[in-house]
C-alpha cells in the first residue's frame, strides 16, 4: 500500500488572492538600477534607442526585475495569511515574460497563494504575483516557491541577532500574525488578458535556421563582493543579514556570508540575453536553487555561468536553452531554463 500523502492545515488556505494599492509605476532610471545590480549591461536596458533599434517604445525591465516590487507587495501574504513558521528558505522561481515590461508601464500587482505541498515534513509554499498593465492586460507573471522554516530549525541567539541587525520596519523573523480573525479573499470572477506581445513582435535573436540542438553559450565569469550584496539588498529590498553580515551568517549555520538566490538568477538571465541579442524575446525564465554562492570579505565570489540549447522546435520558432552556474565547483542551479523565440 502507498503511505497517504501529508497534508498542511494551510491547503484551506490555497487560493487567497488580494491586489496591491495602487499601481507601480516602472521608471528609467529604477531600470537602470536594478540592471546594474545585476551586472546586466546589455544595452536595451539603458539606452532608449537601443532599445527602439528592437522595436520597444523605450528601455526595458530585465527579466528578473518583478522580483523586487513582488517582494514588496508579498510581505503582507507572509505576515497574514501564511502563518505558523519563523522564516522561509527560497527554493524555485518561475519567471514568465508575456511581454517585456517597459519604462513608464504602470502596473497592478496581484498576490495568491497558489500552492501548498507537505513533503519531508515540511511546507513548500509557492506564492504567484500577476503584473497587469493600463490596457488590463497580464505582461508578467511570478511563481515564487519557498519552504516555511518552523522554530525548532532557528536557534535563539540567531533571531536575536537578526532583529538586532534588521532595517527598522522589517521583521523576517516571526512574521506570521496571528490568524483567529483570517478571512479568505479569492480572486473575482472576470476575464483574465495575457499580453501577446511577446509572442507577435519580430524578435532581435539569431534565425532560428542558424541555431542547432547543442550549441554552446560562451562560457562567462561574474565577480560578486560584499559590496554588490549590499547594494542589492537595497535595490531589490532583500533585507536577510545574511546577504551582508559575517557573524550572523555563521550563527545561521553557513560557512559565510551567501549571495541572494535572485541575484545570481539575475546574472544567469543577462548572461544568457547577451547570447540571445534581445532579454525581451524571453517568454520563461525557471530555475531551481541547489547551493548558494559563498561570498567572502576578501576574495568575494566568481560564478561561472555555461550554457547550450537543449531543444529547438519548428513550428514556433523557439527553443530552450540550459543554464549551469557553479561556484567553487559547486552547482548553484539545480536546474534552469530558458524558452527564447528566435527570428
Amino acid at each position: 500500500m502507498t503511505a497517504a500523502a501529508e497534508s498542511s492545515p494551510l491547503e484551506a488556505r490555497v487560493g487567497h488572492y488580494y491586489q496591491m494599492d495602487g499601481t507601480y509605476l516602472v521608471g528609467r532610471e529604477k531600470v537602470r538600477e536594478y540592471a546594474r545590480a545585476v551586472q546586466d549591461y546589455h544595452p536595451a536596458h539603458w539606452d532608449v534607442a537601443a532599445a527602439q533599434k528592437l522595436g520597444y517604445a523605450d528601455v526595458i525591465a530585465p527579466l528578473t526585475f518583478t522580483s523586487a516590487p513582488g517582494m514588496q507587495c508579498n510581505r503582507r501574504m507572509f505576515e497574514e495569511i501564511v502563518v505558523g513558521y519563523d522564516t522561509y528558505l527560497q527554493t524555485e522561481e518561475v519567471f514568465e515574460q508575456h511581454r517585456p515590461i517597459v519604462a513608464g508601464d504602470e502596473l497592478l500587482i496581484d498576490v495568491e497563494l497558489t500552492s501548498v505541498r507537505r513533503t519531508a515534513g515540511r511546507d513548500f509554499i509557492t506564492v504567484t504575483n500577476t503584473f497587469t498593465d493600463t490596457e488590463g492586460e497580464r505582461v508578467h507573471t511570478l511563481h515564487t516557491t519557498v519552504v516555511g522554516v518552523t522554530a525548532e530549525d532557528i536557534d535563539a541567539s540567531v533571531k536575536e541577532a537578526v532583529q538586532n541587525a534588521m532595517m527598522h520596519d522589517m521583521n523576517i523573523l516571526d512574521i506570521g500574525g496571528k490568524d483567529a480573525e483570517y478571512e479568505k479573499t479569492v480572486r473575482p470572477d472576470g476575464e483574465i488578458r495575457v499580453s501577446e506581445g511577446g509572442a507577435t513582435r519580430t524578435p532581435g535573436t539569431p534565425s532560428f535556421e542558424d541555431v542547432t540542438v547543442g550549441d554552446e553559450l560562451e562560457v562567462r565569469h561574474a565577480r560578486l563582493s560584499r559590496g554588490d550584496l549590499v547594494n542589492y539588498a537595497g535595490v531589490a529590498g532583500d533585507a536577510n543579514p545574511i546577504h551582508w553580515d559575517e557573524d550572523i551568517a555563521k550563527l545561521a549555520g553557513l560557512p559565510d556570508v551567501i549571495a541572494h538566490g535572485m541575484l545570481t538568477m539575475g546574472l544567469g538571465a543577462g548572461f544568457a540575453s547577451a547570447w540571445t541579442g534581445d532579454p525581451g524575446a524571453v517568454t520563461r525564465y525557471a530555475i531551481r536553487l541547489s547551493q548558494p554562492a559563498i561570498v567572502s570579505a576578501k576574495g568575494g565570489a566568481d560564478i561561472e555561468f555555461t550554457g547550450r540549447v537543449k531543444s529547438l522546435d519548428p513550428q514556433t520558432r523557439s527553443g530552450v536553452l540550459l543554464v549551469g552556474a557553479k561556484s567553487e565547483g559547486k552547482k548553484i542551479f539545480g536546474l534552469a531554463t530558458l524558452n527564447v523565440r528566435f527570428r
